[in-house]
C-alpha cells in the first residue's frame, strides 16, 4: 500500500477497538511465566550447552598471549572460542567495535572469547583459568579534556540560518551558558541473551532483539553466511530502550561457541558485561545561546554539542529538537565528535533530544527569568507552526501551546511563586518546574502477513517486536478494527525472521508504522475475501464477523470455506513527510521537595501532556508514558556511569552501583493525551508516544528545583553535593 495523500475516512476510523483502552492480550503469559524470553527457550533444541563470555581486561592495546589450556582441560569443558580459532569475522553495518577483539582491544570488556561448557558452573569457572596476558596503550577517556580535539560529525551537518552571531550581539538581552549530561546505561532488566543452533549451514538464533531484520543482516555479515541462512527468533523481549536495537557480542559468540561444540549453546551477558561490553548514552558538553528582544521574541538561537565515541562511531545528536522547537531567525546549531576508547556509545531512548532538552529546556527557564517572563509565557511566546529552517513547510500537527496551557491548569501552575526558595512545607523547600516535549515522527516501511482460516480466526505474522510496549495487542486492534472482528478472533506472531519485514521497535516509530503495515494487509484480505464471496470490493462493509454488499450477507469465515486465505503487503511512503514537518510535542509538570538541612530531594508529584497523533491503546501509551517520566527522574538526579579516567571503564557497572529509580521515588503520576489525530503521518492517522515521555523530563525537574532552593545545577545527575553548600537559610 502507498501512503502518498492525506489519509481519509478509513475503517480505523470507527474506533470500536482503536483508540480504547485496552489490556494487553500477552499479560497472561507475561504474568504467568509462560511467555519465553530469549535464554527461556529451554525446549527448542535438546541438549543445550552454556557459553561464559570472557571481556578484555584493558580498554586499549593488545593481547600478547592467551593460554586456553587449562580451560580446555577442565571438567565439562566442550570449546574455547577466540580470536585464534573463530575464523575471518566481518563487522556489522550498525558495529563499531568489532565483537569478538583480538588481537587488538578496542575497549575495555571487549569480548576475547566465550568458554563452552555442559553447565553454566563449569564454563563460568574455566573461564577464570583463562591466562591472558597484554601490553596496555595509553587511551582517552574524558570528555572535557579531548574536547578542543572534536571535529565535526558525518552524521548531522552544521546549521547556519540568517546570521547569528551579529543577531547575538544586537540582541538586548542574552544569554550564554554550558551544561553536561553523563554516560548513561539503558539498565534493562533483561540482560542480552541468546541460543544458537546450527543446522548445517543454517543458522538460528533465540535472541532478545528490537529489530530483527538489521539484526540478521549484519549477524549473516560477521559470520560470512547468506542472509537467508540466517534466522532470528525473538517474540517477547524484557526492555530494551536502544541497546538491543543492534546485535551484540552475545548473538555472534553464541553462534561461534555452537559451531565449535556441534551443540546448541546459550548465553546470557552479565551485568558488568552489559554496561561496558554493550552501548551506552555518550555524555555531552552543550553550550546555548539565546538573544532575545525586551518583548521576549527570541531573535537568535544557537545550541552546540559535544560528544565522544569510539573511531568510525556517531555523536549523540542533542541540537536535534532545537532546530525545530521554538521561533527565532538568526540560527547556529553544531555538532562536534572527540574520539574516546570508552566503550561504544549508540542509541539510548530518544537519542539525542533526550540529553538535548536537559540543557534547552533549562536555558529556556534562565532566559525567561532573565525577560522577567512566566517560562510558560516565554515559550508560547516563541512558538512556531512552521519549521524554522524553512518557513514554506508547515508541521502537520503543532500543539505545544495546548499541551503547555492544559498542563498548567491540570498541574496548579498558578500556584507556583515565581520567587525562588519562597514556599516551605515544614522543613522542605517546595518547587515547580515545567519543560517542553518534542521527538520527531519517524516514517519507515513496514510489512504484515494475515491468514484467514476456515474457523474464522485470522493470524497476523511480523517480525515486529514487542519490547514490553504493546505491541501484540495494538497490532490485534488493529487486525480486528479492520476486518470486524472481535480481539479473542485475532492471533498475533510476532518476532521471527521468517514473517514479513516490519518497522521493528524503535526511535518510537514501532507502533504506527507496524500497525499501517498490518493495516495494508489486511485491507488487501478484505479485497480477497470479497471477490472470493462473489462481492464487489468498494462496497463491502466488515463489522460483526460478517461480510455485507448491498443486500447480501455473508459470514467472513465462508471465504475460507475451501482453504485458508493468504494475504500480504506493506506501508511503503511517499514525500509528505517532506512537505510538513511531523513531530510530537509535550509538556512536563513536576514538583519536587528538597530538604532545607540535607538537600535531600523528593519528587512529589509528575504531569506529562501529549499530543501525538491518534493515541491507539490508551493504557499501554499511558504506561509508556509513565515509565519514560520515571526514566527522566533517574536522569534528572542519579544515573551516571562513572569512568574509571585511569584505565577506561564504568567503575557502577551493576545494578547496585548504577541508580536507577523505583515506584517509591514518585508517588504521583499522571498523563493526559490531547484529541489529535495526524492525516498527514500515516493511515492510522497516529504518530508515536514512547520517547516523547521522557523528552525534557530531566529539565523539568532541573527547574524545579531551582524554584525550590534558588540554587542553579547545570550539571547532571543534579546530586546532594551539588546542592548542600548553596542552599538558603533554613530558617
Amino acid at each position: 500500500m502507498k501512503f502518498e495523500t492525506p489519509a481519509t475516512t478509513n475503517p480505523i476510523d470507527r474506533l470500536k477497538l482503536i483508540g480504547k483502552p485496552t489490556d494487553r492480550i500477552d499479560g497472561p503469559a507475561k504474568t504467568t511465566g509462560t511467555a519465553p524470553y530469549a535464554y527461556e527457550h529451554h525446549d527448542a533444541v535438546p541438549h543445550q550447552a552454556y557459553g561464559y563470555v570472557v571481556g578484555a581486561a584493558i580498554a586499549k592495546g593488545r593481547i600478547k598471549s592467551m593460554d586456553t589450556s587449562r580451560a580446555l582441560a577442565a571438567s565439562g569443558v566442550l570449546a574455547v572460542v577466540t580470536s585464534a580459532n573463530a575464523g575471518d569475522l566481518g563487522k556489522g553495518r550498525f558495529n563499531t567495535a568489532r565483537l569478538l577483539a583480538g588481537p587488538d582491544v578496542q575497549h575495555y570488556h571487549q569480548a576475547i572469547a566465550l568458554v563452552v561448557a555442559e553447565t553454566f558452573e563449569q564454563a563460568r569457572s574455566a573461564a577464570q583459568l583463562l591466562d591472558v596476558s597484554y601490553t596496555r596503550d595509553q587511551g582517552v577517556f574524558d570528555l572535557a579534556a579531548a574536547r578542543d580535539t572534536a571535529v565535526p560529525s558525518d552524521e548531522q551537518q552544521d546549521v547556519a540560518v540568517g546570521d547569528f552571531a551579529s543577531a547575538l550581539a544586537a540582541s538586548a538581552v542574552r544569554f550564554d551558558e554550558s551544561y553536561t549530561t553523563p554516560d548513561h546505561s539503558h539498565a534493562m532488566m533483561e540482560p542480552h541473551a541468546t541460543i544458537a543452533a546450527w543446522e548445517g549451514e543454517k543458522l538460528t538464533l533465540w535472541t532478545s532483539n528490537q529489530m530483527i531484520n538489521w539484526s540478521r543482516g549484519d549477524v549473516a555479515r560477521t559470520l560470512g553466511l547468506s542472509k537467508d541462512n540466517v534466522r532470528l527468533i525473538s517474540p517477547y523481549i524484557g526492555g530494551g530502550f536502544g541497546g538491543k536495537l543492534f546485535i551484540r557480542a552475545d548473538l555472534i559468540l553464541a553462534a561461534l561457541g555452537a559451531r565449535a561444540a556441534k551443540r546448541t549453546v546459550k548465553l546470557s551477558l552479565t551485568r558488568p558485561l552489559i554496561f561496558n561490553n554493550t552501548t551506552h548514552r555518550p555524555a555531552t558538553i552543550q553550550r546555548i545561546r539565546i538573544g532575545a528582544g525586551h518583548d521576549g521574541r527570541i531573535t537568535a538561537i544557537g545550541h552546540e554539542c559535544w560528544s565522544g565515541n569510539l573511531p568510525g562511531g556517531d555523536i549523540e545528536n542533542a541540537i536535534q529538537q532545537t532546530r525545530r522547537l521554538y521561533a527565532g531567525a538568526h540560527r547556529m546549531m553544531a555538532a562536534r565528535l572527540a574520539t574516546l576508547d570508552l566503550p561504544e556509545g549508540n542509541a539510548m531512548r530518544a537519542p539525542g533530544e533526550a540529553p538535548g532538552l536537559m540543557a534547552l529546556e533549562i536555558a529556556m527557564d534562565e532566559m525567561a527569568e532573565r525577560l522577567g517572563l512566566d517560562p510558560i509565557e516565554f515559550r508560547v511566546l516563541n512558538d512556531t507552526q512552521v519549521d524554522p529552517e524553512n518557513p514554506q513547510r508547515p508541521f502537520s500537527q503543532r500543539q505545544l501551546i495546548a499541551c503547555l496551557r492544559n498542563g498548567a491548569e491540570r498541574f496548579g501552575w498558578n500556584r507556583r511563586q515565581r520567587k525562588p526558595a519562597s514556599v516551605r512545607d515544614g522543613g522542605w523547600l517546595i518547587g515547580m518546574g515545567v519543560a517542553a516535549a518534542f521527538r520527531n515522527n519517524l516514517l519507515t516501511k513496514s510489512g504484515a502477513r494475515v491468514r484467514l482460516g476456515g474457523d474464522g480466526m485470522v493470524t497476523v505474522e511480523t517480525d515486529m517486536t514487542d519490547i514490553g510496549t504493546g505491541s501484540y495487542t495494538i497490532i490485534a486492534q488493529t487486525a480486528a478494527e479492520t476486518l470486524g472482528l472481535p480481539l479473542d478472533r485475532i492471533k498475533v506472531r510476532l518476532g521471527d525472521s521468517d514473517f514479513p519485514v516490519s518497522a521493528g521497535s524503535g526511535g518510537q516509530w514501532g507502533a504506527n508504522n507496524s500497525t499501517s503495515g498490518v493495516y495494508a494487509a489486511c485491507m488487501k484480505l478484505r479485497e480477497t475475501v470479497a471477490r472470493t464471496l462473489g462481492f464487489d470490493p468498494t462496497e463491502t462493509d466488515f463489522s460483526d464477523g460478517r461480510v455485507r454488499a448491498g443486500n447480501r450477507d455473508a459470514a467472513l469465515a465462508d471465504a475460507a470455506r475451501d482453504g485458508e486465505l493468504v494475504a500480504e503487503d506493506r506501508i511503503e511512503y511517499g514525500d509528505l513527510d517532506e512537505q510538513y514537518q511531523q513531530s510530537t510535542f509535550g509538556a512536563h509538570f513536576v514538583e519536587v521537595a528538597v530538604d532545607a538541612m540535607t538537600s535531600e530531594i523528593r519528587i512529589r508529584r509528575m504531569l506529562a501532556v501529549c499530543a501525538a497523533g491518534r493515541i491507539l491503546n490508551p493504557k499501554a501509551a499511558r504506561s509508556q508514558v509513565i515509565g519514560a517520566m520515571t526514566m527522566g527522574a533517574g536522569a534528572a538526579l542519579m544515573e551516571e556511569l562513572a569512568i574509571d579516567k585511569r584505565f577506561g571503564y564504568f567503575v557502577n557497572h551493576d545494578l547496585a552501583g548504577y541508580e536507577v529509580p523505583v515506584h517509591a521515588d514518585i508517588p504521583h503520576q499522571d498523563v493526559i493525551f490531547l484529541d489529535e489525530v495526524d492525516p498527514i503521518s500515516s493511515p492510522m492517522k497516529a504518530k508515536g508516544v514512547g520517547e516523547l515521555g521522557i523528552c525534557g523530563v530531566a529539565a523539568a525537574v532541573a527547574n524545579a528545583i531551582y524554584n525550590a532552593t534558588g540554587v542553579r545545577v547545570r550539571d547532571y545527575p543534579i546530586t546532594l553535593d551539588k546542592l548542600i553548600d548553596r542552599l538558603p537559610d533554613s530558617v
